[in-house]
């Protein structure tokens, strides 16, 4: 396993690890098959995530080390959770989390930041940036929540996450976890406008229902 994580190659001047490289193609696949609500996203971000702590292993990086834990804890429970809903209602739903939910949510993410940086600061091994390290650590288990939960408002909090992690990796040498943050933008764009209007005709079918009564 460590061979496979010292394995690097020269592209556009960058040092790209291949194990970097292939952890990041599995996790674009999965945000595919999310965008698509395919309970086989639960298993790819698993893999990915497996994948991407072999190659964080060692380079000082707990944030991004426990965000992939992080992923793969998360990835075992929204896949019961999808096959449950699945099962009830012949497909995934999605829905737009209520306001007492969204403020939960954020409070949460907060008070789990806050907790975690000051564990890290009490143990100043374990992270260099304890601030960043919670940050990403606690905004990934908000955000597969959400997404486990079906909410549509899980691909804001990926973006929140993204926006701090991807130059985080980069700077720490992680070069193709940094260019594939384009992808994972549009990827993102897409399933946020998919996962909306699927959501927004949920929610106005009652409704129209009703008026047709």
């Amino acid at each position: 396993m460590s061979a496979f994580r010292e394995l690097t190659f020269t592209a556009f001047g960058e040092q790209v690890k291949v194990a970097d490289m292939v952890g990041n193609l599995i996790g674009l696949g999965a945000l595919a098959l999310g965008w698509r609500r395919s309970v086989l996203t639960w298993p790819a971000q698993l893999l990915a995530g497996a994948v991407l702590i072999t190659v964080f292993l060692g380079g000082q990086v707990p944030g991004l080390i426990g965000k992939q834990v992080i992923v793969i804890v998360a990835a075992l429970w929204g896949w019961t959770q999808w096959h449950r809903g699945r099962r009830d209602t012949g497909e995934v739903e999605v829905r737009f989390a209520n306001w007492t939910e969204r403020a939960v949510l954020v409070a949460a993410t907060a008070a789990g930041t806050a907790a975690v940086a000051a564990l890290f600061h009490a143990v100043p091994k374990l992270s260099w940036n304890p601030l960043l390290d919670a940050y990403i650590f606690v905004g990934t288990l908000a955000a597969m929540y959400a997404q486990a939960r079906g909410w549509v408002e899980f691909w804001f909090a990926w973006i929140a996450v993204d926006l701090v992690s991807v130059p985080y990796s980069y700077t720490h040498g992680y070069v193709f976890s940094a260019l594939t943050f384009t992808i994972y933008f549009v990827l993102v764009v897409a399933g946020l406008a998919s996962w909306w209007t699927k959501a927004r005709a949920a929610r106005t079918a009652p409704l129209a229902k009703g008026a047709a009564a």
